[in-house]
Protein backbone atom coordinates (compact mmCIF):
# COMPACT_ATOMS: atom_id res chain seq x y z
CA UNK A 1 0.00 0.00 0.00
CA UNK A 2 1.52 3.61 -1.16
CA UNK A 3 2.13 5.39 2.23
CA UNK A 4 0.03 8.61 2.57
CA UNK A 5 0.38 11.93 3.75
CA UNK A 6 -3.34 13.29 4.68
CA UNK A 7 -6.38 11.99 6.91
CA UNK A 8 -9.86 12.91 7.76
CA UNK A 9 -12.39 10.99 9.72
CA UNK A 10 -15.82 10.30 7.69
CA UNK A 11 -19.53 8.67 9.22
CA UNK A 12 -20.23 5.13 7.50
CA UNK A 13 -23.82 4.50 7.39
CA UNK A 14 -24.60 3.28 11.30
CA UNK A 15 -22.71 6.66 12.42
CA UNK A 16 -19.31 5.64 13.33
CA UNK A 17 -16.22 7.07 12.50
CA UNK A 18 -13.92 6.16 10.40
CA UNK A 19 -10.10 7.64 9.41
CA UNK A 20 -10.04 7.99 5.84
CA UNK A 21 -6.20 8.12 5.03
CA UNK A 22 -5.30 9.89 1.43
CA UNK A 23 -2.70 11.32 -0.72
CA UNK A 24 -2.60 15.19 -1.32
CA UNK A 25 -2.38 16.37 -5.37
CA UNK A 26 0.81 18.31 -6.32
CA UNK A 27 3.62 19.61 -5.37
CA UNK A 28 3.22 21.31 -1.99
CA UNK A 29 0.76 18.78 -0.26
CA UNK A 30 2.06 20.21 3.06
CA UNK A 31 -0.40 20.93 6.14
CA UNK A 32 1.65 22.76 8.71
CA UNK A 33 -1.91 23.09 10.71
CA UNK A 34 -1.93 19.04 10.70
CA UNK A 35 1.72 19.05 11.68
CA UNK A 36 1.04 21.54 14.98
CA UNK A 37 -2.03 18.99 15.82
CA UNK A 38 0.93 16.53 16.00
CA UNK A 39 3.38 18.47 17.93
CA UNK A 40 3.12 16.41 20.90
CA UNK A 41 4.85 13.13 18.77
CA UNK A 42 7.14 16.28 17.50
CA UNK A 43 8.24 16.67 21.20
CA UNK A 44 8.80 13.01 21.33
CA UNK A 45 10.79 12.25 19.16
CA UNK A 46 12.99 15.39 20.38
CA UNK A 47 13.35 14.13 23.81
CA UNK A 48 14.08 10.19 22.81
CA UNK A 49 16.94 11.92 19.99
CA UNK A 50 18.75 14.19 22.88
CA UNK A 51 18.25 11.30 25.47
CA UNK A 52 19.45 8.43 23.08
CA UNK A 53 22.77 10.32 21.58
CA UNK A 54 24.94 9.97 24.67
CA UNK A 55 23.16 7.34 26.54
CA UNK A 56 25.00 4.71 28.55
CA UNK A 57 28.25 6.54 27.88
CA UNK A 58 30.40 7.77 30.83
CA UNK A 59 30.36 11.03 30.11
CA UNK A 60 26.59 11.31 28.71
CA UNK A 61 26.37 15.20 28.01
CA UNK A 62 29.36 16.49 28.57
CA UNK A 63 29.99 15.14 25.07
CA UNK A 64 28.20 17.71 23.52
CA UNK A 65 30.90 20.16 24.65
CA UNK A 66 34.16 17.50 24.32
CA UNK A 67 33.28 17.01 20.85
CA UNK A 68 33.49 20.29 19.28
CA UNK A 69 36.41 21.13 21.86
CA UNK A 70 38.83 18.35 20.66
CA UNK A 71 38.25 19.73 17.00
CA UNK A 72 39.22 23.20 17.87
CA UNK A 73 42.13 21.77 19.22
CA UNK A 74 42.76 19.50 16.33
CA UNK A 75 42.16 22.23 14.10
CA UNK A 76 44.35 24.69 15.56
CA UNK A 77 47.39 22.22 15.94
CA UNK A 78 47.06 21.06 12.06
CA UNK A 79 45.49 24.28 10.24
CA UNK A 80 46.75 27.03 12.69
CA UNK A 81 50.02 25.39 13.71
CA UNK A 82 50.96 23.34 11.07
CA UNK A 83 49.75 24.73 7.80
CA UNK A 84 49.87 28.27 9.20
CA UNK A 85 46.84 29.35 8.18
CA UNK A 86 45.40 32.99 9.09
CA UNK A 87 43.19 33.40 11.78
CA UNK A 88 42.77 37.16 10.58
CA UNK A 89 44.97 38.24 13.44
CA UNK A 90 42.60 36.30 16.05
CA UNK A 91 43.54 33.65 18.50
CA UNK A 92 43.41 30.63 17.23
CA UNK A 93 41.38 28.80 19.00
CA UNK A 94 38.16 30.77 19.23
CA UNK A 95 38.78 31.48 16.03
CA UNK A 96 38.03 27.58 15.21
CA UNK A 97 35.81 26.92 17.66
CA UNK A 98 33.54 29.46 16.76
CA UNK A 99 33.21 27.90 13.00
CA UNK A 100 33.02 24.47 14.76
CA UNK A 101 29.98 25.22 16.52
CA UNK A 102 28.37 26.77 13.82
CA UNK A 103 28.91 24.46 11.03
CA UNK A 104 28.04 21.12 13.90
CA UNK A 105 24.63 22.52 13.87
CA UNK A 106 24.39 23.02 9.98
CA UNK A 107 25.69 19.61 9.50
CA UNK A 108 23.56 17.86 11.94
CA UNK A 109 20.33 19.38 10.30
CA UNK A 110 21.52 17.83 6.67
CA UNK A 111 23.30 14.48 7.48
CA UNK A 112 19.86 13.54 10.35
CA UNK A 113 17.56 14.99 7.78
CA UNK A 114 19.16 13.25 4.83
CA UNK A 115 18.17 9.74 6.15
CA UNK A 116 14.43 10.38 7.18
CA UNK A 117 13.25 7.91 4.91
CA UNK A 118 15.82 5.39 4.90
CA UNK A 119 16.23 5.47 9.35
CA UNK A 120 12.38 5.24 9.50
CA UNK A 121 11.08 2.81 6.91
CA UNK A 122 9.69 0.23 9.95
CA UNK A 123 7.59 2.94 11.66
CA UNK A 124 6.30 5.08 8.40
CA UNK A 125 5.26 1.48 7.34
CA UNK A 126 3.23 0.79 10.12
CA UNK A 127 1.47 4.02 11.30
CA UNK A 128 0.72 6.84 9.73
CA UNK A 129 1.70 10.54 11.21
CA UNK A 130 3.38 13.97 9.21
CA UNK A 131 5.99 12.74 7.76
CA UNK A 132 7.53 16.53 8.05
CA UNK A 133 7.28 15.76 11.98
CA UNK A 134 10.72 13.88 11.93
CA UNK A 135 12.77 16.31 9.92
CA UNK A 136 11.33 18.89 12.43
CA UNK A 137 11.52 17.13 15.55
CA UNK A 138 15.44 16.77 13.55
CA UNK A 139 15.69 20.62 13.88
CA UNK A 140 14.92 21.46 17.30
CA UNK A 141 17.23 18.46 18.61
CA UNK A 142 20.05 19.56 16.97
CA UNK A 143 19.23 22.83 18.25
CA UNK A 144 19.25 22.08 22.06
CA UNK A 145 22.69 20.83 21.23
CA UNK A 146 24.05 23.96 19.58
CA UNK A 147 22.90 25.88 22.90
CA UNK A 148 24.15 23.98 24.68
CA UNK A 149 27.83 24.32 22.64
CA UNK A 150 27.16 28.06 21.71
CA UNK A 151 26.35 28.70 25.43
CA UNK A 152 29.93 27.09 26.32
CA UNK A 153 31.62 29.14 22.97
CA UNK A 154 30.16 32.65 25.15
CA UNK A 155 31.86 31.20 28.54
CA UNK A 156 35.16 30.23 26.10
CA UNK A 157 35.14 33.66 24.84
CA UNK A 158 34.15 35.65 27.90
CA UNK A 159 37.68 33.91 29.22
CA UNK A 160 39.28 35.45 26.24
CA UNK A 161 37.66 38.99 26.76
CA UNK A 162 38.76 38.91 30.62
CA UNK A 163 42.37 38.43 29.47
CA UNK A 164 42.27 41.07 27.00
CA UNK A 165 42.62 39.08 24.04
CA UNK A 166 39.29 39.62 22.01
CA UNK A 167 36.83 42.59 22.62
CA UNK A 168 33.60 42.43 24.01
CA UNK A 169 30.82 41.66 21.66
CA UNK A 170 29.61 44.53 19.70
CA UNK A 171 26.09 45.58 18.70
CA UNK A 172 25.59 42.99 15.57
CA UNK A 173 25.53 40.06 18.55
CA UNK A 174 21.41 40.17 18.29
CA UNK A 175 22.26 39.02 14.57
CA UNK A 176 22.93 35.88 16.07
CA UNK A 177 19.00 35.22 16.52
CA UNK A 178 18.53 35.67 12.70
CA UNK A 179 21.59 33.73 11.91
CA UNK A 180 20.45 30.16 13.09
CA UNK A 181 16.84 30.02 11.34
CA UNK A 182 19.38 30.54 8.16
CA UNK A 183 21.61 27.67 8.67
CA UNK A 184 18.24 25.48 9.92
CA UNK A 185 16.76 26.16 6.45
CA UNK A 186 19.69 25.60 4.36
CA UNK A 187 20.57 22.20 6.33
CA UNK A 188 17.27 21.07 6.12
CA UNK A 189 16.42 21.85 3.14
CA UNK A 190 19.73 20.08 1.57
CA UNK A 191 18.73 16.75 3.89
CA UNK A 192 15.02 16.85 2.79
CA UNK A 193 15.97 17.39 -1.44
CA UNK A 194 18.89 14.47 -0.64
CA UNK A 195 16.56 12.38 1.46
CA UNK A 196 13.91 12.64 -1.42
CA UNK A 197 16.61 11.49 -3.51
CA UNK A 198 17.86 8.55 -1.72
CA UNK A 199 14.90 6.72 -1.72
CA UNK A 200 15.26 5.84 -5.62
CA UNK A 201 19.47 6.72 -5.85
CA UNK A 202 20.38 4.78 -2.63
CA UNK A 203 24.28 5.57 -3.43
CA UNK A 204 23.58 8.56 -2.48
CA UNK A 205 23.64 7.49 1.59
CA UNK A 206 27.75 7.03 1.18
CA UNK A 207 27.98 9.93 -0.57
CA UNK A 208 26.42 12.44 2.04
CA UNK A 209 29.28 12.48 4.78
CA UNK A 210 31.88 13.03 2.17
CA UNK A 211 29.57 16.09 0.69
CA UNK A 212 29.02 17.60 4.01
CA UNK A 213 32.88 17.36 4.87
CA UNK A 214 34.01 18.96 1.24
CA UNK A 215 31.30 21.78 1.69
CA UNK A 216 32.94 22.24 5.01
CA UNK A 217 36.25 23.14 2.88
CA UNK A 218 34.67 25.60 0.92
CA UNK A 219 32.91 27.12 4.01
CA UNK A 220 35.56 29.70 5.79
CA UNK A 221 36.06 27.51 8.88
CA UNK A 222 39.27 27.11 8.84
CA UNK A 223 40.22 29.90 7.88
CA UNK A 224 38.83 33.14 7.32
CA UNK A 225 36.60 34.54 4.00
CA UNK A 226 40.01 37.44 3.80
CA UNK A 227 42.52 34.77 2.91
CA UNK A 228 40.77 34.43 -0.37
CA UNK A 229 41.91 35.65 -3.24
CA UNK A 230 39.31 38.79 -3.86
CA UNK A 231 38.30 36.84 -7.12
CA UNK A 232 37.20 33.87 -5.45
CA UNK A 233 35.42 36.02 -2.78
CA UNK A 234 32.23 37.06 -4.59
CA UNK A 235 31.74 33.24 -5.52
CA UNK A 236 32.61 31.78 -2.20
CA UNK A 237 29.68 34.56 -0.87
CA UNK A 238 27.43 32.35 -2.62
CA UNK A 239 27.73 29.70 -0.42
CA UNK A 240 25.25 31.07 2.65
CA UNK A 241 27.30 29.01 5.07
CA UNK A 242 30.52 31.20 4.55
CA UNK A 243 28.08 34.31 4.94
CA UNK A 244 26.58 33.15 8.05
CA UNK A 245 30.03 31.83 9.92
CA UNK A 246 31.65 35.33 8.75
CA UNK A 247 28.76 36.41 10.57
CA UNK A 248 28.88 35.44 14.19
CA UNK A 249 32.78 35.89 13.83
CA UNK A 250 32.03 39.74 13.11
CA UNK A 251 29.39 39.06 16.39
CA UNK A 252 31.67 37.98 18.27
CA UNK A 253 35.10 37.86 17.66
CA UNK A 254 34.88 41.25 16.27
CA UNK A 255 36.61 40.32 12.96
CA UNK A 256 35.59 39.20 9.65
CA UNK A 257 34.07 39.93 6.03
CA UNK A 258 30.46 40.78 6.34
CA UNK A 259 28.15 43.38 4.76
CA UNK A 260 23.63 42.92 4.07
CA UNK A 261 24.02 42.57 0.70
CA UNK A 262 25.79 38.91 1.44
CA UNK A 263 23.38 38.60 4.50
CA UNK A 264 20.27 39.05 1.70
CA UNK A 265 21.67 36.71 -0.54
CA UNK A 266 22.67 33.86 1.79
CA UNK A 267 18.58 34.33 3.33
CA UNK A 268 17.07 33.89 -1.00
CA UNK A 269 18.87 30.90 -1.38
CA UNK A 270 18.38 29.25 2.32
CA UNK A 271 14.63 29.65 1.54
CA UNK A 272 14.77 28.75 -2.08
CA UNK A 273 16.85 25.39 -1.21
CA UNK A 274 14.32 25.01 1.55
CA UNK A 275 11.41 25.16 -0.73
CA UNK A 276 12.51 23.04 -3.20
CA UNK A 277 13.29 20.57 -0.82
CA UNK A 278 9.53 20.52 0.91
CA UNK A 279 8.48 20.25 -2.79
CA UNK A 280 10.67 17.18 -3.42
CA UNK A 281 9.62 15.87 -0.01
CA UNK A 282 5.99 16.70 -0.41
CA UNK A 283 6.04 14.67 -3.88
CA UNK A 284 8.17 11.41 -2.66
CA UNK A 285 6.27 10.48 0.63
CA UNK A 286 3.19 10.15 -1.42
CA UNK A 287 5.18 6.82 -2.69
CA UNK A 288 7.99 6.01 -1.45
CA UNK A 289 6.75 3.26 1.28
CA UNK A 290 6.37 1.22 -2.95
CA UNK A 291 10.09 2.12 -3.06
CA UNK A 292 12.04 1.38 0.05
Amino acid sequence: MSDANAARRVPDAQGEWTTVITPRAGWFGLDLAELWRYRDLVVLFVRRDFVSQYKQTVLGPAWFVIQPLLLTVVYAVIFGGVAGLSTDGLPRLPFYLCGVVVWRYFAECLTRTSNTFVANTAIFGKVWFPRLAVPVSVTISALFSFLLQFGFLLAFLGWYAWRGELPLPGPAAPLTLFLVPVMACLGVGLGLVVCSLTVRYRDLRFLVSFGVQLFMYATPIIYPLSALLERWRGIAALNPMAVVVEAFRVAWLGSGTFDWNMLAVAVGISVAVLFCGLALFGRVEKTFMDTV
